[in-house]
C-alpha cells in the first residue's frame, strides 16, 4: 500500500492543548485524545496530525522545542503517546506529528552547549553584530540567528551561497549541517517507532539559508525522501510550505495551500475563504473572497492557483486543502454564520485536493477575539492567534465538556458565547453541520470520483459553483445570500446523493442562497 493512504485521507488537525483533558489539569493531553478517538472515528477521518507536543519550555505553544525525544509532560509520557498512536491505528486511523526541523528552543541542551563552546557549530554564529542576530547568552562570544522568535535559534543546516561580509556561513557539508541532517533521521526514526505514521514539517523551506530557488534545501528533502522511501515506506511527511508545486517536487508527498506564505503570500485561499475578514490580521488586507455571504469573490485565484499546482505536481504528490489552522482564523469568523459553512465544506470535500479539517471547524466553532496572549500567540496588534485555539466545544456544559478543572485554570477560555455549537447538541441533531461534514466524508469515500485523483471540469466559477468530477458526480455551491441561477446545456448528473436548495432540470440549475449539493449518475 505504501503512502497511497495519505493522498485519499480526509485529514484532522488537532491542537493538543485544547483538545480534551483527561487529567483534570486545564490542558489537553494525550489521555483526552485517546478517550475522544471515538469521536474522530464516528466523524470519519483518517489520520490527525498534532501540534507540537514535544519537550518545551512554550513561549511559542510547544514551537520552541527543549528535547526532540522526549513529549512534554503537559500532554502524558511516551507512552501514552504510544498508547494514542495504537488504540488510533486500531480505530483505522493515523497519527502525524508536528516536526520542527528548523530550529529549538534556546533551552535545548544543544544550544546550552552550543553558547558555551566556540567550536560547536550545530547553530548559526556570527562573530559580530549583525542584523536580526541575538547576542550570546552563554559563555561563547558573538550573536546566534534566529528562525522566528529570538528564543528560537535556528539550526546550522549551512549556506547555499558564501558571502565576504558573513564568513561564518558554513557550507552545507560541513560538519554543524551534516549533525543535523542525521539528527533530523534519528527524530523520526525514533517516533516511528512508537507508531508515528508521519510528520507534517514546521517551516519546511527554511532550513539551508540564503538559498535562491531553494536549489540546496530541495536536495536535503530529497535525500530524506530517499531514505523514508528506503527505510519508511508507508509514512509520510508534509510541508508546511504553502506552495506544493514546489514542495512536493522536492520530496515532500504533500504541501498545504496556506493562508499565507509561497506563492502571493497566501493570496490563492485568502480569496477562497479570508477567515481574516479584515478586524483580525493586519497583515494582510481585507479582500472579497469566494465564500461569502456578499457574493462580491472570485473563484479565479484559486483555480489558477490550483491548476498551476496540479501540473508542477505531476501525479507525484497531493496538495492539502485546509479550513482553517492554529496560525490563521475559523471558517466561522467575522461575519460568517454556521449557516454558511456548509456549502464550504460541500467545495472542500470534493474538490481534487486532500481535505484538512481544523479541529472544531466541523461543528462551526468561532474565532474567539479579545484573548489574552497566550504562549506567543500575539504576533501583532490585531494578529492574536489565541482565538482560534480555544477548547474543543465538547457539550453544552459551562466548561463545554473539555476539562474538569476549574475555569481559572483552562489553557484558553472556552466560548463565551450563549449559542457556541457543541458536538453533543449536534449529533443529536441530523440536520447540523456535523452530520453535514459526516455525510460528505462517507460520500467522498463511497465515490472515488469525488476523491483526489478523478478529472474535475469547471462548468461555473461564478455563482453558483458549478463543477463535475469524473463525469460521474455534479456538485453545486452558492456560498452567497441570494439565490443563484445557471442554463443547462447538456445532460448532467441528476441523482441528488447530498444537499439542499439545489434543483435540476433539463434546462437550468438554480441554487438557494448558501444552497449547496452533490448530484450522481
Amino acid at each position: 500500500m505504501g503512502t497511497d493512504w495519505a493522498r485519499g485521507a480526509v485529514l484532522y488537525q488537532i491542537y493538543p492543548q485544547s483538545f480534551a483533558d483527561g487529567n483534570g489539569d486545564g490542558i489537553g493531553d494525550f489521555a483526552g485524545l485517546t478517550e475522544r478517538l471515538e469521536y474522530l472515528q464516528w466523524l470519519g477521518v483518517d489520520a490527525v496530525w498534532l501540534n507540537p507536543c514535544f519537550a518545551s519550555p512554550f513561549g511559542d505553544a510547544g514551537y520552541d522545542v527543549a528535547d526532540f525525544l522526549a513529549t512534554a509532560p503537559r500532554y502524558g509520557a511516551p507512552e501514552d503517546l504510544a498508547k494514542f498512536t495504537d488504540a488510533a491505528r486500531r480505530a483505522g486511523i493515523r497519527v502525524l506529528l508536528d516536526l520542527v526541523a528548523g530550529h529549538t528552543s534556546n533551552r535545548h541542551p544543544w544550544f546550552v552547549r552550543s553558547a558555551a563552546d566556540p567550536d560547536d557549530h550545530r547553530y548559526i554564529w556570527a562573530d559580530r553584530p549583525a542584523p536580526g542576530y541575538v547576542a550570546s547568552p552563554g559563555s561563547r562570544p558573538g550573536w546566534y540567528r534566529p528562525n522566528f522568535f529570538d528564543f528560537q535559534p535556528a539550526l546550522n543546516f549551512g549556506y547555499a551561497q558564501r558571502d565576504p561580509a558573513e564568513p561564518w556561513r558554513q557550507p552545507v557539508d560541513a560538519d554543524g549541517p551534516r549533525a543535523n541532517r542525521a539528527a533530523l533521521r534519528e527524530i523520526m526514526t525514533h517516533w516511528f517507532g512508537l507508531g508515528v505514521s508521519g510528520f507534517r514539517v514546521d517551516m519546511a523551506s527554511s532550513l539551508v539559508k540564503d538559498d535562491p530557488g531553494f536549489v540546496e534545501t530541495g536536495r536535503l528533502w530529497r535525500e530524506t525522501r530517499a531514505w523514508m522511501d528506503a527505510h519508511h515506506p508507508d509514512r509520510v511527511v508534509l510541508a508546511e510550505w504553502g506552495d506544493p508545486a514546489r514542495s512536493v517536487p522536492m520530496g515532500f508527498h504533500g504541501d498545504f495551500f496556506l493562508q499565507f506564505g509561497g506563492p502571493a503570500d497566501g493570496a490563492a485561499l485568502r480569496s477562497l475563504w479570508d477567515n481574516g475578514t479584515g478586524t483580525v490580521h493586519e497583515h494582510w488586507p481585507q479582500q472579497p473572497c469566494y465564500f461569502d455571504a456578499e457574493g462580491q469573490g472570485s473563484m479565479q485565484p484559486f483555480v489558477a492557483e490550483w491548476e498551476r499546482t496540479a501540473q508542477a505536481m505531476d501525479g507525484r504528490g497531493f496538495a492539502s486543502l485546509p479550513t482553517a489552522n492554529h496560525d490563521y482564523s475559523r471558517l466561522a469568523c467575522g461575519p460568517r454564520t454556521r449557516e454558511q459553512l456548509a456549502a464550504a465544506f460541500t467545495f472542500q470535500l470534493t474538490w481534487p485536493t486532500t481535505p484538512a479539517i481544523y479541529y472544531g471547524d466541523e461543528i462551526g466553532m468561532r474565532f474567539v477575539p479579545g484573548l489574552p496572549d497566550t504562549e506567543g500567540s500575539v504576533l501583532g496588534p490585531r494578529y492574536n492567534r489565541a482565538g482560534c485555539r480555544t477548547p474543543m466545544q465538547w457539550d453544552a456544559t459551562p466548561d463545554a465538556g473539555f476539562s474538569s478543572a476549574p475555569a481559572d485554570r483552562f489553557y484558553l477560555p472556552v466560548d463565551p458565547s450563549p449559542g457556541r455549537p457543541d458536538v453533543a447538541s449536534q449529533r443529536a441533531d441530523q440536520s447540523s453541520l456535523l452530520h453535514q461534514v459526516r455525510q460528505l466524508i462517507a460520500l467522498r469515500r463511497a465515490h472515488p470520483a469525488l476523491g483526489p485523483d478523478a478529472p474535475v471540469e469547471l462548468l461555473h466559477t461564478g455563482y453558483p459553483l458549478a463543477y463535475l468530477r469524473g463525469d460521474r458526480c455534479l456538485v453545486v455551491v452558492n456560498p452567497r445570500r441570494t439565490p443563484a441561477h445557471l442554463p443547462v446545456e447538456r445532460e448532467l448528473p441528476g441523482r441528488l446523493l447530498f444537499g439542499r436548495g439545489v434543483s435540476l432540470t433539463h434546462s437550468a440549475l438554480h441554487a438557494d442562497g448558501f444552497g449547496y449539493a452533490v448530484f450522481g449518475r
